[in-house]
C-alpha cells in the first residue's frame, strides 16, 4: 500500500513540475516583460521601461531567480540524490565469466 501511495505521490510532483515549466514560468515571463516594455516614439523597447530603478531590479532578479538559479539548483540536487541512490543503495552485481 505505502509503494501505491509513493508512486502516486511521485506522479502528482512530476505532472506538477511539467504544469510549472510549460505554463506557470512563461505566463510569468510573458507578464514580467510586459510590465518592463514600453512604446517611444514608435518604437518597441522591451524589458527597458521602469517606474523606478529599484523594480527595475527586482524584476530583472525576479527573472534571474526563476529560469536560471532555481533550475540548476534542482538540477543539482536530482543528481546529488542519483549518485547518493547509486552509492550506498545500489549494490555491486559481479558476474563471473568462463572462457569456452
Amino acid at each position: 500500500m505505502c509503494v501505491v501511495l509513493q508512486l502516486n505521490v511521485k506522479t502528482c510532483l512530476v505532472y506538477g513540475a511539467i504544469v510549472c515549466i510549460w505554463i506557470i514560468v512563461p505566463m510569468y515571463l510573458t507578464t514580467i516583460g510586459s510590465l518592463g516594455t514600453e512604446i517611444i516614439q514608435g518604437t518597441c523597447v522591451p524589458w527597458g521601461v521602469y517606474g523606478s530603478y529599484a523594480a527595475e531590479k527586482v524584476m530583472i532578479m525576479s527573472v534571474f531567480v526563476t529560469t536560471y538559479l532555481l533550475p540548476l539548483t534542482l538540477m543539482a540536487f536530482c543528481y546529488i540524490r542519483i549518485v547518493y541512490a547509486l552509492k550506498y543503495k545500489v549494490r555491486y552485481v559481479v558476474t563471473s565469466y568462463t572462457a569456452y
